[in-house]
């Protein structure tokens, strides 16, 4: 009798020590997993709203805050100086293969297949993706056999096509939308107050068009001067439009992927504490991070100026820059 209580005593003791033995291992799997750094692709690769400046100030922060891994990847010339204006190559988009995270801000790119498809399998994935103004017309090809990257991609993947704008109105010298929140309790704008922009106002919604699937606009624009207006078509082209939203992406691996999309881009914008914390708290919550993101938003503070040039074509960029280490 006390040698079977002793044998029931001795396998309960085992059993409970099996079970903690496991929760364990299972708290250890889950720390480890949550210390392991995040690696975000920032794609830079527009003629027009210096993505080349804006992505790598982004990207600093990112390493700093979520002490993440970060690449940088730009549009170079053939002796690896930056040049937006060269729409057939961007740098290192290898790393998207190992990627937790693709920040995209490109514009009319002609990327060869094999650059291209680093993108879109990235995309494919099922891995998150925040995107930035000109990445609804990420791809220009002229074949009419690309035809699908260049309008159809965008909106399946980011929400919105190149439709239109309310017109740029001397660029640069004041703002030209007022920005203000539609969803405020959404953790991306958490230190979120009212502002006004110099990215002239996307079209995205309303008349013909609307945004494409299960698109949550968190935050609404409203011109303050149009072209539009002028012209007499705003039944077509209303005043304000979403200016960012949420989504989701299911691609070709069945893995619906959480994307975060904001026209915003101008790079005056990111001379403002507010459009640097809805950069940072939408990657934040791209990599299921909200729960980190502080009551008053994420800590932007710069470490070092950022003097951008202003947006524009041609020879408006910086010349003779060579892609930098991000410290």
């Amino acid at each position: 009798m006390i040698c079977n209580k002793i044998t029931v005593l001795l396998s309960l003791l085992l059993t409970m020590a099996c079970c903690a033995e496991k929760k364990s291992k299972k708290q250890t799997h889950i720390d480890n997993k949550a210390s392991i750094a995040p690696h975000i692709v920032f794609v830079s690769g527009d003629e027009e709203y210096r993505s080349e400046e804006s992505l790598p100030m982004l990207a600093k922060l990112a390493k700093r805050e979520l002490n993440a891994k970060v690449t940088v990847c730009y549009a170079l010339d053939s002796t690896g100086i930056i040049n937006p204006n060269n729409t057939n190559h961007i740098s290192n988009l290898e790393a998207l293969e190992t990627a937790d995270l693709m920040v995209i801000f490109t514009r009319y790119r002609t990327l060869p297949k094999k650059e291209r498809d680093y993108i879109v399998n990235y995309a494919e994935s099922g891995r998150p993706i925040v995107g930035f103004r000109t990445a609804t017309h990420a791809f220009k090809y002229k074949d009419p056999s690309l035809e699908y990257w260049n309008d159809e991609w965008p909106t399946k993947v980011f929400g919105q096509q190149w439709i239109t704008h309310h017109g740029h109105f001397d660029d640069g010298k004041f703002p030209v939308t007022r920005i203000s929140a539609i969803a405020k309790e959404h953790p991306i704008l958490r230190g979120f107050d009212s502002f006004k922009a110099y990215s002239w106002l996307y079209h995205v919604d309303g008349g013909a068009w609307k945004l494409f699937g299960d698109s949550k606009p968190i935050l609404r624009g409203h011109s303050l001067k149009s072209k539009h207006e002028m012209d007499g078509k705003l039944d077509e082209f209303p005043l304000t439009n979403p200016v960012a939203w949420t989504k989701s992406y299911t691609g070709s691996s069945g893995k619906k992927a959480k994307v975060f999309f904001t026209t915003l881009g101008h790079p005056y914008d990111f001379k403002l504490p507010v459009v640097r914390k809805i950069a940072l708290n939408g990657i934040f919550w791209a990599l299921d991070k909200a729960h980190e993101i502080p009551s008053d938003g994420s800590n932007v503070h710069l470490d070092e100026p950022f003097e951008p040039n202003n947006s524009g074509f041609g020879t408006v960029y910086k010349p003779n820059l060579r892609p930098r280490t991000i410290h």
